[in-house]
């Protein structure tokens, strides 16, 4: 017996006792990243939750009172935003600036975020069959997306051309979350809130993937109709929904 029990104590060697202690340490290692993850989850989800208060306060006092296309696209480079006009000088371009606020202070209902900068809402939109009804923003940021939708480019709201609009996709009841879901037929209304203040319907007529960097969405040649596009991201934010709608008239 005295042997065995020997025998059995030997067996317990520095390298096993050393390799407890390092699946201790792995454990403990685990159990701390899962901690940091689930916070990051909690506050991101807290994150989003503000931020939806923020576009419904924005929403609730809002307060609403009872012709040339030209032809320009989108196009990315050097980390800018700049306009391809159709021209005969491929390279004549002009860059995609936001409106002077100075020129504008008297003219838009302006707001300020945490961080300082201003906005204000040129639009609403309303899609009934998903129950998305939300502000539009003037300019699309990544401080001002966290917010609400916002336009992207090309027309305003209304009015002839196509009027861009952009919003997270946040897989859940926010924002354009649903949008992805919306069929050819559905109806899409677009309240403005910079010129004539009327609500117009848009009926979906195309939907379709397009790779990030693909912005031919965006163009504005629209044979002199009002038109909206509205762009998100897929469920796994590697590709992005387009959604094309026309005025129903």
């Amino acid at each position: 017996m005295n042997q065995i029990l020997v025998s059995e104590k030997l067996y317990i060697t520095p390298e096993l006792k050393r390799k407890k202690r390092m699946y201790k340490l792995d454990f403990f290692i685990s159990v701390f990243l899962v901690c940091v993850l689930f916070s990051y989850y909690i506050y991101a989800e807290y994150d989003k939750n503000k931020n939806e208060a923020i576009s419904q306060e924005i929403l609730a006092n809002l307060s609403f009172e009872d012709n040339v296309a030209d032809d320009t696209t989108i196009k990315f480079a050097n980390n800018s935003i700049v306009v391809i006009l159709n021209t005969e000088d491929p390279f004549a371009v002009i860059y995609n600036e936001p409106v002077d606020e100075e020129e504008a202070e008297n003219d838009y209902e302006w707001r300020e975020t945490s961080a300082g900068t201003r906005y204000y809402t040129m639009a609403t939109i309303n899609i009934p069959s998903i129950d998305c009804t939300y502000p539009i923003l003037d300019r699309s940021t990544d401080e001002l997306l966290k917010i609400s939708p916002c336009k992207f480019w090309g027309a305003n709201p209304n009015e002839v051309g196509n009027f861009c609009i952009v919003g997270h996709n946040y897989r859940n009841n926010k924002f354009f979350s649903h949008v992805p879901e919306l069929a050819i037929g559905d109806t899409i209304e677009i309240t403005d809130r910079i010129k004539n203040r009327e609500t117009l319907t848009y009926k979906v007529y195309d939907k379709y993937v397009v790779d990030p960097d693909n912005t031919e969405c965006t163009t504005q040649r629209t044979n002199g109709l009002k038109e909206i596009t509205l762009i998100t991201c897929t469920d796994d934010s590697k590709m992005r929904v387009i959604v094309k709608a026309r005025e129903e008239k």
